[in-house]
């Protein structure tokens, strides 16, 4: 028995040791693939991705990043991620990508900055969101606000502050050679692997005072991918897919009104709302666009129940362009003018139709019930002086004649329903 334990505490320690052996071997590089505007989505993934670097232990987490910038708020939230980050932090701009406005933040706030050939950096001065435009004085506090963020942000990581502040102030943008010889980013690597051969033996020194030294150079590399749902959600952020569930939400709203009951386009359109409310609260909307959209298909419900000769629907088209061209309001994130082109004419011929075929219904004689005896020929089988019998449809109505005296056997035309009372006319005094 005595045997039998050391043997097992033996092969116990000899598998504590192969790990440890391993892992120092072959130390672990996790890679974030960043591609679209930053937001809350892309700051999620990219915390859970730092986390789970910190939990394997990598010797660095790599972030390739092409973006044309994002949303503030989300910026600063990757921006605090990453300076807080107890392992280091590579961010990388691949060949034909960019790292502008909120990227640039990104990039300079990571302990290791680097890009390939080819690529920008920069153009980081602040766009208003939601609004038309900002007056002198708030444009002057937002943008000073900027500037003494990522001074701030170079200072800590050793980089150009006077660079940084031109990038906000002046939206001063440059490529990666130039980036490099100015002190903005540290490496120009043609591709990952030369990226990891250059950062191996690089020391970097971590929010806690900790210096660590990069093991890169026969690092494994683990691909940290979105989750389905981050895909999803992160996809929808995007100003295309926002503005047509825009479209589309209300578009079967306003078919669940031109017939109540009909469910399923209410449920879609309802869910396609909801879906279009928080991509487009992820992204520099401009909300007059938004109502002129409204507005848009507020004027096709009117057209229905108003009398306009096609001006309402005419209106609702107009407003509907225009909303859809002036939705963005950035110049970093703009709608496809193919997809508005489409959606603008697919929206249109859908209404019109609709219209079309709602208005015909409503011109259409009624076919049952009491409303539709108007019009019809009856014959009078008493008197009508006023009041007097008439056979219709092989019934018989007492029925009150509008003018003169009918005789037995002539023919009336029934002008309106009231109650089991029939109003009538002569028929060669108006009848058809």
């Amino acid at each position: 028995m005595r045997k039998l334990w050391l043997l097992l505490i033996a092969l116990g320690l000899l598998i504590l040791f192969i790990p440890g052996e391993a892992s120092a071997a072959n130390p672990q590089v996790d890679v974030l693939r960043v591609e679209g505007t930053v937001n809350p989505v892309l700051a999620g993934y990219i915390d859970r991705g730092i986390g789970l670097a910190e939990e394997h232990g990598a010797t660095a987490c790599i972030i390739e990043m092409d973006t044309p910038g994002g949303l503030d708020s989300a910026m600063r939230d990757i921006v605090k991620r990453i300076l807080e980050a107890d392992v280091p932090v590579v961010v990388y701009v691949p060949p034909g990508c960019r790292a502008a406005s909120a990227g640039a933040f990104i990039t300079l706030a990571s302990h290791v900055a680097a890009m390939a050939p080819g690529t920008g950096i920069g153009a980081a001065h602040p766009v208003a969101l939601g609004e038309d435009g900002m007056d002198e004085t708030m444009e002057e506090k937002v943008v000073n606000d900027a500037v003494a963020y990522i001074i701030s942000i170079a200072e800590a990581r050793g980089r150009n502050a006077d660079w940084a502040e031109a990038a906000v102030r002046e939206s001063r943008s440059s490529p990666a050679s130039e980036a490099l010889e100015l002190g903005v980013i540290d490496i120009v690597a043609d591709n990952l692997d030369d990226l990891l051969l250059q950062l191996d033996g690089r020391q970097v020194t971590l929010l806690s005072g900790e210096e660590v030294t990069l093991q890169t150079d026969s690092a494994e590399i683990n691909y940290t991918d979105m989750g389905a749902i981050e895909r999803f959600l992160f996809t929808i952020a995007d100003p295309n897919i926002a503005y047509i569930l825009l479209s589309l939400g209300m578009l079967g709203i306003m078919l669940e009104l031109y017939n109540p009951g009909a469910i399923f386009p209410g449920v879609v359109g309802a869910i396609c709302l909801l879906l279009s409310f928080y991509s487009l609260g992820m992204l520099p909307v401009n909300y007059t666009g938004v109502l002129l959209i409204v507005l848009a298909f507020g004027l096709f419900v009117a057209e229905v129940f108003i009398t306009s000769h096609g001006l309402l629907a005419l209106g609702g088209i107009a407003s509907l362009t225009v909303g859809s061209m002036t939705l963005m309001g950035s110049p970093y994130f703009q709608i496809n003018p193919g997809v508005i082109a489409g959606v603008v004419i697919v929206v249109s011929v859908v209404c019109v139709f609709v219209i079309g075929a709602i208005v015909r219904t409503h011109r259409r004689r009624q076919q049952t019930g009491r409303e539709a005896m108007v019009g019809m020929v009856a014959v009078a089988k008493t008197n009508l002086d006023p009041t007097g019998t008439v056979f219709v449809h092989g019934e018989r109505w007492q029925a009150t004649v509008d003018e003169g005296k009918v005789e037995p056997g002539e023919e009336v035309v029934i002008t309106k329903v009231e109650g089991l009372r029939l109003s009538v006319t002569k028929k060669n005094r108006g009848g058809e």
